[in-house]
């Protein structure tokens, strides 16, 4: 970039910021306070820019300091020129500015299916610096002030001041280890007789939505276990301990590793995946980029 050429040059800076502030405060003490400095630091300022003129700037009356005609004229040209230079830094600063967001989703969810795209979401979305939190299945954006934005899979139900955009069809059904399945011709219901449910407390109502989902005949089960969450449960089933009732999406890797099998295959549950935000961030473009990219990856991701 080839150097500014000038043929004299610039009066000092911290002058003209000291001139820029008594044109715009109106006087020497409200200059000072809007510089952080002491009066008699800018009246010094002042002479000094005089000084390099060689020229008055000011009117001097009972110790009060004002703009003379041709300060005015100065004041505009310097009001001008700071306002450029603080729109082009302003510029530079926002363009080097990443926007944080933290994402919160459901813990299965983010480990199986969100933390893997998590390279490319930064690669997609560059101006957004995305931190993903994984939470428990059924919390709710309501009462997760820290977090600007979550995912809810079937458990979302409306709530006030919440928005939500759906972005991805969900679907759920009994997975297990590939150890574990021996249907030796028997009909579902009856090998569902002959093993342990592994019921999941924060999301118990699973198996009974299954069953009336997929039009399976409620069973009685050989056993039933209950486990903390969804996400033991699922490490129980992939450990060969019995069955449960996971989302398609938060056991991807399981299924694409082989590590669990869907002996059902898997049935949509009539709430799909939403992406949640607060009504008054509803305009926010990083809230709207994230809405986009998962909407995008959502389609891809759905088999149907």
């Amino acid at each position: 970039m080839p150097l500014l050429n000038l043929k004299h040059p610039l009066p000092p800076l911290n002058a003209l910021r000291a001139f820029d502030a008594l044109a715009r405060c109106g006087s020497l003490r409200a200059a000072a306070e809007d510089l952080g400095v002491v009066p008699g630091a800018v009246r010094q300022q002042l002479q000094s820019l005089e000084d390099y003129f060689g020229a008055a700037l000011f009117l001097r009356t009972g110790g009060r300091v004002t703009l003379n005609a041709t300060g005015l004229r100065l004041a505009d040209a310097v009001g001008i020129a700071f306002a450029i230079v603080s729109r082009a830094a302003e510029e530079v600063q926002q363009r080097d500015r990443k926007t944080r967001l933290r994402l919160g989703a459901p813990m299965p969810m983010a480990l199986s299916w969100l933390m893997p795209k998590l390279s490319r979401i930064h690669a997609d979305l560059r101006d957004l610096e995305i931190d993903i939190v994984p939470v428990a299945i059924t919390r709710t954006l309501a009462d997760a002030p820290d977090i600007d934005a979550m995912i809810a899979g079937g458990e979302y139900r409306p709530l006030p001041d919440i928005v939500a955009t759906a972005f991805m069809p969900d679907a759920f059904g009994p997975v297990c280890s590939p150890a574990a399945i021996a249907l030796s011709g028997a009909d579902r219901e009856g090998w569902l007789e002959n093993v342990t449910a592994l019921v999941a407390r924060d999301v118990s109502y699973l198996w009974d939505d299954w069953f009336r989902e997929s039009g399976t005949r409620p069973s009685r089960f050989l056993k039933r276990v209950e486990i903390e969450d969804l996400t033991l449960a699922i490490g129980a089933a992939k450990a060969g301990l019995g069955v449960t009732i996971a989302p398609r999406v938060s056991i991807e890797t399981e299924l694409a590793g082989n590590a669990l099998t869907a002996p059902f295959g898997f049935v949509p549950r009539p709430v799909g995946f939403r992406l949640c935000s607060r009504i008054a961030d509803r305009k926010s473009n990083a809230i709207g980029l994230l809405a986009d990219w998962l909407l995008r990856e959502g389609q891809a991701s759905d088999p149907d």
